[in-house]
């Protein structure tokens, strides 16, 4: 049997038909790169998190309708969330199409995973209402060409945790490799200050060549970050959180970086700097006491540079994209 017949089959075979299956589902905020691991490592946040409900309908289209203010597009072509779904359909061969609500409240172009959000959100939903034909990898791949249409690269570095959950190592992508690591029990500090970093944007200044010396310095860096995250050691973890070839560009787009990154630290912070492409910056304690001390730190930095912001202090979601 082929695939676009076992799912003509599954759905022929539910009590509502063809259309009308609806799933609701919760996709997580990620935080990519992880300082040191730019494109390969990534984890869910249990705050902020993305609602999306998805509708199985008889016509092969994608209708998408935002409950939110941000009035991204909607013809599916365009919207992250859309190309995804228009994936699924093609690779299944089947004649029915989906009808998608989104409400965002993870901010576009925050750089705490709005695009991954969606695009995962989509693949998991559909996914579901097809019957969970579809492996992890499968989702990931799916979900990568909304990141394509994002910021013109496939990444899977917030894909996969939003999927998956936890910490994520993405080993390689062609073929896609993902290695689930271990998540300690970490408080996670955010900021988003209220400026725009484009994605697309961050990379196009970003050094085409690095030197070996820093080569060298960031492999450390990267093996000693996972390996504080399998073995729990925090003090290696938090020395491991160090970028020396991304962060010292990226960060002259985000104002009060430095001092944030330096204060977080003296008040107890394990590490931490620029969430995905930014503006974001998140920072991880091994205490709430610390974490809640340096959400004050930047919130000071921010009221004092007269910069609108939000913060979040949450934690690393064990859990993905779920159903509700």
């Amino acid at each position: 049997m082929s695939l676009s017949e076992k799912i003509n089959q599954d759905v022929q075979s539910s009590p509502l038909g063809a259309g009308g299956q609806t799933v609701t589902v919760k996709c997580p905020a990620t935080v990519a790169n992880l300082v040191c691991g730019f494109d390969i490592l990534g984890m869910a946040l249990d705050e902020p998190y993305d609602i999306m409900k998805l509708k199985l309908i008889d016509e092969p289209k994608v209708i998408i309708t935002n409950k939110d203010a941000y009035n991204l597009p909607t013809e599916a072509e365009k919207n992250v969330a859309g190309v995804v779904l228009l994936e699924i359909m093609e690779k299944t061969g089947h004649k029915f199409g989906f009808e998608v609500e989104i409400e965002k409240h993870i901010k576009p172009g925050s750089g705490l995973g709005s695009s991954a959000a969606s695009a995962a959100g989509a693949a998991v939903a559909a996914n579901h209402l097809l019957g969970n034909i579809f492996s992890t990898d499968d989702l990931v791949q799916f979900a990568m060409f909304g990141e394509k249409l994002a910021s013109s690269v496939k990444h899977a570095d917030n894909i996969t945790p939003c999927i998956t959950g936890g910490v994520t190592l993405i080993r390689s992508i062609h073929p896609l490799d993902i290695v689930q690591l271990n998540s300690p029990s970490l408080f996670v500090t955010v900021v988003h200050p209220q400026i725009e970093v484009k994605t697309s944007d961050a990379r196009q200044i970003l050094r085409k060549e690095v030197l070996l010396k820093n080569a060298i310095k960031q492999w450390g860096n990267i093996a000693g970050l996972v390996a504080g995250f399998e073995k729990g050691d925090t003090d290696l973890i938090g020395r491991s959180l160090e970028d020396v070839i991304i962060e010292p560009v990226r960060s002259i787009l985000i104002p009060g970086f430095d001092e944030i990154k330096h204060k977080s630290k003296e008040a107890g912070a394990l590490g931490g700097g620029i969430s995905g492409s930014g503006p974001s910056i998140f920072m991880l304690c091994t205490d709430e006491t610390f974490a809640k001390n340096v959400e004050r730190i930047m919130q000071d930095v921010f009221h004092r540079l007269g910069i609108e912001y939000k913060t979040y202090v949450t934690s690393i979601a064990q859990q993905g994209v779920s159903v509700l």
